[in-house]
């Protein structure tokens, strides 16, 4: 066995997500994108690592796209910088790609299963559609337990 100090850093267990299930919302009440993966850390002192890569469109004018990520019901990460993703007065379907993505480092404090996923809303508010997984296309999500 290695000494702690040695073994700090250590990638312990890495989960990995994906879905193409298109998820639509045109409210500013934040719903799930489908997007969802779930670890279960071997340690309280675990880190987990989260990386997310989000593919969105958006459909009408004065639309765009606001995210949030948990984990089980805490938003973890803060205020993410731009969050709001692809703003436009054009009224045409613009698709974004992997428009949402996201690294961060959380600090659980448990060793039961932990579910990460990722919400959205319409931030505009306006009678436009954020479309997740456009045209099936696939979001990822990946998980890495580091030891603390």
């Amino acid at each position: 066995a290695l000494p702690a100090a040695i073994s700090t850093g250590k990638v312990l267990q890495v989960v990995h997500a994906h879905t193409a299930t298109i998820a639509n919302s045109t409210s500013t009440t934040y719903a799930d994108t489908g997007l969802t993966a779930s670890i279960t850390p071997s340690a309280t002192s675990s880190k987990v690592i989260v990386v997310i890569h989000q593919s969105v469109a958006k459909l009408g004018a004065n639309t765009s796209g606001n995210f949030k990520v948990f984990r089980d019901s805490t938003e973890i990460g803060g205020s993410i910088p731009a969050r709001a993703l692809g703003y436009t007065g054009d009224s045409t379907e613009i698709y974004f790609g992997m428009a949402f993505n996201y690294n961060f480092q959380d600090s659980p404090s448990s060793t039961s299963s932990l579910t990460y996923k990722t919400q959205f809303n319409n931030g505009g508010g306006s009678t436009g559609t954020i479309r997740c997984q456009p045209d099936s296309s696939q979001s990822y999500i990946l998980l890495m337990e580091v030891a603390g």
